[in-house]
């Protein structure tokens, strides 16, 4: 490898390999167009003494700054979480990168990714409530405010157990003594069969599910702080979207679980 910056090419080559592109359910939409951009951030690191686990100690940094965004008043604390939304997921694509590049891989790099996703889309949650509570820059002397922070903690709940639904997958084939898991389509198939089929064929069609991830929750918050512009009361806007948000994300925890049992995933091997 040496210290010098390889050709975008040779990056692409080895850092953005087609197992990676091509990655069922581990790589995210945004990454479809960022991982064109991220490839020059990784250039640029490549000489450098930047870590893999340090591009991800700035990923982390940048997921907890969409959740304090959005306890800023105003469509601006919106904005913001837009723009620290679509960091994070640059910033989690040039870690890989660089760690493919330099062939360091470690367990310690897998656990951070996990913080970073876990405690970032769960804050993100969190932060909804308490911008529905209005408790930075919003009403006071309401003494039903602090319900929206609860609506808020479960939603952050929710979102924190669905994601762990997926690596407790994991922990329970490891614990089997079964392989790992490949992400392929076939790995991941459900059951066409039945309710839980015809469930699944629904989630397909309307994906609803994929809104708890950070990028699409602050998307989420743009809209809502627009239309909170336009009614003069962003608050309430806020308010009325935790009454749909928190309740939902407990129907997708319990969607994935039964998905979860009536897969290959946890069937026992033959």
């Amino acid at each position: 490898m040496g210290t010098n910056k390889p050709t975008i090419e040779e990056l692409r080559e080895r850092s953005q390999p087609a197992s990676v592109r091509g990655r069922k359910n581990a790589e995210h939409w945004s990454g479809e167009y960022l991982r064109h951009y991220s490839l020059h951030l990784t250039r640029q690191l490549v000489p450098t003494r930047m870590t893999p686990n340090g591009v991800t100690g700035l990923m982390i940094l940048s997921g907890w700054c969409i959740g304090l965004s959005l306890l800023l008043p105003g469509i601006g604390g919106a904005v913001l979480a837009v723009l620290f939304a679509q960091l994070q997921m640059y910033l989690d694509c040039v870690d890989g990168e660089l760690a493919r590049w330099r062939q360091r891989f470690s367990p310690a790099g897998v656990f951070l990714d996990r913080v970073a996703h876990y405690t970032t889309e769960s804050f993100v949650g969190l932060a909804f409530g308490l911008r529905a509570a209005g408790v930075f820059g919003g009403q006071t002397g309401d003494t039903d405010t602090w319900k929206y922070a609860f609506l808020g903690a479960l939603l952050m709940t929710g979102i924190m157990l669905n994601k762990a639904l997926n690596d407790l997958v994991h922990v329970a084939r490891a614990f089997s003594g079964i392989e790992r898991l490949p992400d392929t389509a076939e790995a991941k198939a459900v059951t066409r069969r039945g309710l839980v089929g015809i469930l699944r064929a629904g989630a397909r069609f309307l994906p609803f599910h994929r809104i708890f991830h950070s990028v699409e929750l602050s998307l989420v918050a743009l809209l809502l702080a627009v239309l909170g512009l336009l009614t003069g009361d962003g608050v309430e806007v806020f308010r009325i979207a935790m009454w749909v948000l928190a309740p939902v994300v407990w129907i997708v925890v319990l969607g994935h679980f039964v998905a979860i049992m009536a897969s290959p995933r946890v069937k026992a091997a033959r």
